[in-house]
């Protein structure tokens, strides 16, 4: 498969995690205009800035993508990913509270919880373990600093990490 149709399969994931299952979830719901559209906007745009970066570190430094079928080569723990371990899902939870923002959609609120959840169980059961086959002893030390979900204050440095 050639690196630009992999590129273009790996939006499938993100497009309907963030557009397909919430119009769906809400195609009857009419926009209004209040202050909850504005700050939703607002969190629709950090998290979509925290994914373009997050794809391009995967494709410039991991040379790969965000989809299973076509992993990073290399680990990428450099930008967003010194700070915490799923710097994507977390954009992508950053959207959807967006869009149940914007939208005031207690509908979209629960599809983001399950979102959660699910992804929580994959990182644990299956994408953890296959980084640590993948990467070996350079993934766990990192595993070891960084945190899955919540962010650290200070940056990753591994070369600190090895001094100390």
């Amino acid at each position: 498969m050639t690196n630009i149709l992999k590129q273009i399969f790996s939006f499938i994931l993100p497009v309907s995690v963030l557009v397909v299952v919430p119009l769906w979830i809400e195609k009857n719901r009419t926009l209004h205009l209040g202050f909850h559209l504005f700050a939703g906007l607002a969190f629709i745009l950090l998290g979509l800035t925290m994914m373009v970066i997050t794809i391009s570190s995967f494709i410039r430094i991991g040379k790969g993508t965000l989809a299973p079928w076509s992993p990073t080569k290399k680990l990428v723990i450099k930008g967003p990913y010194r700070y915490v371990r799923n710097p994507m899902i977390l954009g992508v939870m950053t959207v959807l509270l967006g869009e149940a923002i914007s939208l005031w959609s207690k509908n979209i609120l629960l599809w983001a919880g399950i979102f959660f959840l699910i992804n929580t169980v994959y990182f644990i059961l299956y994408e953890e373990p296959n980084l640590e086959e993948r990467f070996g002893e350079e993934y766990c030390i990192y595993k070891k600093y960084v945190p899955r979900w919540l962010a650290r204050l200070t940056p990753y440095l591994p070369e600190k990490q090895n001094e100390a």
